[in-house]
């Protein structure tokens, strides 16, 4: 097979931020594309009194994994856990059935108190509710809140169960930093294309949750 050639001298590419250039379908040109590995942002919502965030649209088979990044996550109502759940039906169910792991690790701000353990209770075995990212109670004084990222793995596959990851960091009610580590499947083999997030009890008051799609 020929290698084909290119004058470099005449290669004329508008930038495009986050792209690489390749080679175009016809061989005869460039073209922009995705960086591997890039994170897309896909969509950005904001609570405000809100009783859920869901996010029902751009979960499709256009990315091999879905990142949410959660950011200061305040509650309305005092020791509440922030939750997850996965839908398969564009979110007019979020029941999808799970199974987890949890541990945990935390350090009380007086230094009176620390721990590192598999949190036995908070996981799931086949369970269908919602999944809590925060096991110990959030608290909602002015400067309480939590933060997150889960990883949610090829959700449009139609052959494999649904793995996710996660990892909080959250200001508890008693004045302690509390981290979890979650690991999980979605047992279903149809394609998962939407996520919904909310608190145990009242609403979320303020927050941010954005949703990136990784190539």
């Amino acid at each position: 097979m020929a290698l084909s050639k290119a004058d470099v001298n005449n290669i004329n590419v508008t930038a495009v931020a986050s792209k690489a250039i390749k080679w175009n379908s016809n061989a005869d040109g460039f073209e922009a594309a995705a960086l591997g590995g890039s994170m897309v942002l896909l969509s950005t919502q904001t609570a405000s009194s809100s009783s859920t965030i869901s996010f029902t649209s751009g979960i499709d088979s256009t990315y091999d994994k879905y990142v949410f990044k959660f950011y200061d996550i305040h509650p309305e109502t005092d020791s509440v856990s922030f939750q997850f759940n996965l839908s398969v039906d564009t979110g007019s169910n979020y029941n999808v059935a799970k199974t987890t792991t949890n541990f945990r690790a935390y350090n009380i701000e007086n230094d009176s108190d620390r721990g590192l353990g598999y949190r036995t209770g908070s996981d799931l075995a086949q369970g269908t509710g919602f999944l809590s990212l925060s096991n110990i109670e959030v608290g909602n004084d002015n400067d309480q809140c939590a933060v997150a990222t889960l990883e949610l793995f090829n959700p449009s596959s139609t052959t494999f169960v649904k793995h996710f990851l996660a990892i909080s960091n959250t200001y508890q009610k008693d004045d302690f930093t509390m981290q979890h580590f979650i690991g999980g499947y979605g047992n279903t083999t149809s394609a998962v294309d939407a996520v919904q997030f909310k608190f145990s009890s009242g609403d979320i008051d303020a927050g941010t949750i954005k949703m990136y799609g990784i190539v």
